[in-house]
């Protein structure tokens, strides 16, 4: 027998139906009705003290580069090449032999920084770059590091930095998302965890554009569905879910759908010209390494980040995968490095060309370094290198970052941070100091308790800003 008929009950079927129906609406969201309303989840916000960035552009090189093979170059482990070795710091358990750079190295730019030969295009910005040595990781393992340098916790859950940063400021652009990911060759490990929104509302998650195909699925209505059709269903959406809301205010899952339905509205709007990379002169696109195979994928997603940073943007990040060097180091490191290194000097120069580099921070890392030795297996001497929490390097370029300069230093063999060692949450305080926020304020209160990036707390490195 079918339940008695009510208003109560009517408007609890049409709610839920109406709620529901998101999950179908791919694309098509809510209007600027509510946006309006509510101010936007994702409206800017003023930064807590003067910034001296604005956005960010973090290229990951997933698996952990080896910084004695790229900017970090070590005459006296070279020396030791294939002796024994005592070390049992890492993973690698066995015999245990030192690995000399297969790479020589110079020194490049008025700066003097040391890059290795395979870097054949990034010394022409080498006064822009500061190498920072001095940082030092928490894990041993890909996915736990991974989450650790993305979002504090090395568990995976809590809110990706990006998320952070646009809790902290918003967007310049309502039109799209305020953080977006870009994949080169494959998901990394972890996968959209990496980039998750964690316990903030959902908005503020990192969108993920497709390698492939169309870079967001879904992006357009329907072919029977007019611009007009779904204003009009939306706006009765919109006010239907509102009235929800008051009476729930402690819905947040509704708001967050809200926000996101009313996002990708608008996103239909304005992603298609953001990433049409034809409207590109051939000049820039041949620059960033486009026209050729090796260069192509990372190219082309460079490129994208500088077209979606000027259009207000504000934390694009790159993953490029395939940096895990236990085997092959020479093979593998070569093959990475020119994959990455036209497009990323091309970001650069493109950057400082449109007077955008002074304000926007272009971060290069890894989760982690990599071990001056390796473990003979079967007998075998595998010329690569293990997991390393002890020292790594990053580059960093522009955002009030100092230019040409070594910040930190590692040991006679790089296996250790000796100068300038923090671990990464300072990284993080130091990457939100340069953009105008102070963790220590940048809270949210979830579980009991105000939770922030840093965990526990960290310190600004000074000796990086400028």
């Amino acid at each position: 027998m079918n339940a008695p008929f009510s208003p109560n009950t009517a408007t609890l079927r049409r709610r839920d139906f109406l709620y529901g129906l998101g999950s179908s609406l791919g694309s098509v969201a809510m209007t600027d009705l509510l946006a309006k309303e509510t101010a936007g989840a994702l409206a800017p916000k003023k930064p807590m003290h003067t910034p001296k960035a604005k956005a960010v552009i973090m290229l990951f090189m997933e698996g952990g580069p080896s910084q004695v093979d790229t900017f970090d170059p070590k005459p006296a482990l070279s020396a030791k090449h294939k002796l024994e070795s005592k070390r049992t710091a890492g993973l690698a358990n066995g015999f245990r032999f030192y690995v000399g750079s297969p790479f020589r190295s110079r020194k490049v730019g008025q700066s003097g920084l040391d890059m290795s030969d395979q870097w054949a295009h990034l010394p022409e910005v080498a006064d822009e770059l500061c190498n920072y040595r001095g940082c030092q990781a928490e894990s041993l393992n890909h996915p736990e590091a991974l989450f650790h340098m993305n979002t504090g916790s090395r568990l995976g859950g809590d809110p990706a930095l990006g998320s952070w940063i646009n809790y902290g400021l918003g967007t310049e652009n309502q039109n799209l998302p305020g953080y977006v990911v870009m994949t080169e060759l494959a998901m990394p490990q972890g996968g959209s965890r990496n980039w998750s929104n964690g316990f903030l509302p959902a908005h503020y998650q990192g969108m993920r554009l497709r390698s492939s195909g169309s870079p967001i699925l879904d992006l357009q209505a329907p072919k029977h569905k007019t611009r007009d059709h779904q204003r009009k269903a939306l706006d009765e959406l919109a006010f239907l879910n509102q009235r929800h809301a008051k009476k729930h205010p402690g819905h947040a899952d509704l708001a967050a759908r809200m926000e996101s339905y009313e996002l990708a509205y608008r996103m239909q709007m304005e992603v298609p010209g953001v990433i049409d990379l034809k409207s590109e002169p051939e000049h820039i696109r041949e620059a960033y390494g486009m026209n050729q195979k090796e260069t192509a994928g990372f190219g082309r997603q460079c490129l994208m980040a500088r077209r979606l940073v000027e259009k207000g943007v504000r934390f694009v990040q790159i993953f490029s995968g395939g940096w895990d060097s236990h085997d092959y180091l020479e093979r593998g490191h070569s093959s990475r490095i020119k994959s990455v290194d036209k497009p990323m000097t091309a970001l650069i120069k493109d950057l400082k060309e449109k007077g955008m580099l002074e304000d926007t921070l272009v971060v290069w890392t890894g989760e982690f370094g990599r071990t001056p030795d390796n473990n003979r297996r079967g007998g075998v001497y595998a010329l690569g290198r293990g997991h390393n929490i002890d020292a790594m390097t990053m580059l960093m370029a522009g955002g009030g970052v100092k230019k040409g300069a070594i910040v930190g230093s590692t040991d006679e063999i790089g296996a250790e941070a000796a100068e300038v060692v923090h671990p990464i949450r300072d990284l993080h305080v130091t990457l939100l100091h340069l953009l105008g926020l102070n963790d220590n304020k940048l809270t949210y209160f979830h579980a009991g308790r105000y939770k922030q990036l840093s965990q526990f707390g960290g310190k600004v490195i000074k000796e990086l800003v400028a």
